[in-house]
């Protein structure tokens, strides 16, 4: 019975390999009655036939050839990736164990002997193609897996920058001067990591991006805190009494208190759902509500001893909240407030460099001296009241 295109275009292809052409025309009318068939008289152009359209499904292999035998065409199947995983069946006059063990361990799938019998090659042709098909359908769905976990991991991430947003937004609005200053901050913490990553103190945590991403995306958390601050002392229209600035030092630890709250309510969720309690420690989403949490506790701390709320000193206050420091002082010299005129650039960082082993980490202070030119990029890039050219 003759098939049209389109039944071929459902058949499986066999390309059967042998220098011998009665073998080819024996093996090719046992088959083409069930696949589509497709012959080389030898290893090199099996090679070649093996890389053209339609690409064999499997591939029935003589090992005795001359110039290049069976063992030889296999191992370049091997070798090369469009071809790797056809399998191939040989069929060889070699029937000797030690010969079917060799060729076994060379990759075959198979080992039939000749003179074959039409029955077990049928049955073997068969069985590796649907082993195949198996396999084939595996790959399919563990791809289609990957990529559905990969669309679910960027949704997510997606919310939490979205929330993260709207967190930080909300202690942004009810401070109405602060303007690009959260923009600003993440992106000046961004070029000192960038440029701290492999300095020996820092590259424990900065070597690594995951790592830098998200003490970027945790920095606009730094004053969360805000929120609890009343309106008459953080909307005061001038500068606070000290009794005043002791209520706005609060929103520290107020906002570390609430961050540390959301960790222990995921810890909780967690815990309720038969996850232990170090597993849900090393999810990254608690890694990232812990760095938010040193940084809107600490990002107030001084290098010498002398910050708030915890008077910590050194190494002992997370880079994080060193990084956030400077990024925050900074910001704060430069930028115009309803209290205070904004510092020139050059005052700004005369103030920072005094800072120098007394409020700021030298090594971070040094690298924010070293980056000055692309700190002020991006202080003009997000800048709350952008130069006119009538103001040039």
């Amino acid at each position: 019975m003759l098939l049209s295109a389109d039944d071929k275009a459902l058949l499986k292809t066999v390309l059967v390999v042998d220098d011998i052409r009665e073998n080819l025309t024996v093996i090719g009318q046992l088959l083409r009655p069930h696949y589509q068939v497709r012959v080389a008289n030898s290893g090199q152009r099996a090679l070649q036939v093996a890389h053209t359209q339609p690409v064999p499904d499997i591939i029935l292999l003589d090992v005795m050839m001359p110039e290049m035998d069976g063992y030889e065409v296999l191992a370049a199947l091997r070798a090369a990736p469009e071809t790797r995983e056809i399998p191939v069946i040989f069929v060889t006059a070699l029937d000797d164990s030690s010969d079917e063990e060799r060729g076994l361990r060379a990759g075959a799938v198979d080992y039939v002997a000749k003179p074959i019998k039409p029955a077990v090659l049928l049955a073997r042709v068969r069985t590796h193609l649907e082993l195949k098909a198996a396999r084939d359908w595996l790959a399919d769905q563990n791809s289609y897996l990957d990529a559905e976990v990969q669309r679910r991991m960027a949704e997510n991430e997606l919310i939490k920058d979205f929330s993260l947003h709207a967190m930080a937004t909300l202690a942004e609005k009810r401070d109405n001067e602060t303007g690009n200053h959260l923009h600003r901050t993440q992106a000046y913490i961004e070029v000192l990591m960038l440029h701290l990553q492999g300095h020996p103190r820092f590259q424990h945590l900065l070597g690594s991006a995951p790592q830098r991403q998200q003490i970027a995306k945790a920095a606009p958390l730094h004053d969360i805190g805000k929120v609890g601050i009343p309106d008459a002392i953080l909307l005061k229209p001038g500068r606070l009494t000290p009794e005043e600035f002791e209520v706005m030092k609060t929103h520290a630890r107020i906002g570390a208190d609430a961050i540390e709250e959301a960790i222990r309510s995921v810890l909780e969720i967690s815990r309720s759902k038969h996850f232990s309690a170090h597993a849900a420690l090393g999810d990254p989403a608690l890694q990232f509500l812990e760095t938010a949490r040193q940084i809107a506790a600490s990002h107030h701390e001084k290098w010498d001893g002398s910050g708030y709320p915890e008077g910590l000193q050194g190494d002992a206050i997370p880079l994080p909240a060193r990084l956030m420091a400077i990024a925050d002082v900074f910001d704060a010299l430069i930028s115009r407030r309803h209290y205070k005129r904004a510092f020139t650039l050059g005052d700004a960082v005369n103030i920072i460099r005094n800072g120098r082993g007394e409020h700021f980490d030298p090594d971070i202070c040094d690298a924010f001296l070293e980056m000055v030119p692309q700190l002020a990029v991006v202080a003009e890039r997000f800048s709350d009241h952008p130069v006119t050219p009538a103001e040039d």
